[in-house]
């Protein structure tokens, strides 16, 4: 680079470099905008995540390639590689472990975005708890957003390792699961159709369950006895550039309206203070 520069009879000094700099930004950004549009154009045809993780994938490879290109023209080919290659062990045996986390979350998410076990727009559960819905994925990390647009931040590798509960899979909405309580003398009957009615008439509630003939909405479970309740569910499906946290407000609102508008019990934890002094009075 610098016999280049001088060749043309620019002296080697600041303003040489930094229009050498320049130059090596304005590649980069060239190749990532490039990058970028093509990928765009594919995502229009076919979406898939696949294609999310491809072009970041590309877009750093061309940031490295870039480095390695004006390095090289610098201090030469030779030279990098011996500096690459003839450093102390000590510092090759830092690097190496340093960049083992980085090559398992590449691979990882090469994985991910070959196998698909979800896309973009997904609404997924970790075995860890983590859920959310799918907003991105990089080279490194998945991108979730949780309730209250809270962002997860997870690595490939982690996610890889885990079971994954896909929510939208092969679907074209996305879902969250609702739990309710109801007393112990409830009529299960009635519970489950009073449910199920208040999901139907929300105003983002979508059939999304085809029995082989239509589409309805997602039954009414009985899950489980509580301390004090009987535990009820419903998966509710909406559409997939709805926000959540909406959802949530409409769905949980519509169901409390509809049980007490009924006369059935939602139960709460209470405690019973019995004071010693009271107590020996009696």
């Amino acid at each position: 680079m610098a016999r280049f520069i001088n060749a043309l009879g620019f002296p080697w000094n600041i303003a040489a470099w930094a229009g050498v700099v320049a130059g090596l930004v304005f590649l980069i950004w060239l190749g990532r905008k490039i990058n970028r549009i093509a990928f765009k154009k594919l995502q229009a045809r076919r979406p898939g995540i696949h294609l999310a993780y491809f072009e970041k994938l590309i877009s750093l490879a061309i940031i490295i390639a870039v480095i390695i290109f004006a390095a090289s023209l610098i201090g030469g080919a030779q030279s990098i590689w011996r500096t690459l290659l003839g450093g102390t062990a000590v510092v090759s045996a830092v690097l190496a472990f340093a960049a083992q986390d980085i090559i398992k979350d590449i691979l990882a998410g090469m994985m991910i975005s070959l196998n698909k076990p979800f896309e973009i727009g997904d609404r997924i559960a970790l075995d860890d708890g983590t859920s959310g819905k799918v907003e991105n994925i990089t080279p490194r990390h998945v991108v979730l957003i949780g309730v209250d647009t809270v962002r997860y931040v997870i690595p490939n590798s982690k996610i890889n390792a885990q079971r994954v509960t896909n929510y939208s899979y092969d679907h074209k909405l996305q879902s969250a699961e609702f739990f309710f309580s109801v007393g112990y003398d409830s009529d299960m009957d009635k519970v489950k159709k009073v449910i199920a009615d208040a999901v139907e008439h929300d105003e983002y509630a979508r059939p999304g369950v085809f029995d082989g003939e239509c589409w309805k909405y997602a039954p009414v479970y009985f899950r489980e006895f509580q301390n004090s309740a009987l535990k009820m569910s419903v998966l509710v499906y909406y559409s997939r550039n709805q926000a959540t946290t909406p959802v949530i407000d409409s769905i949980n609102t519509g169901v409390r309206e509809a049980l007490i508008r009924n006369g059935i019990e939602i139960p709460y934890d209470y405690i019973n203070v019995v004071s010693m002094e009271n107590r020996q009075k009696q």
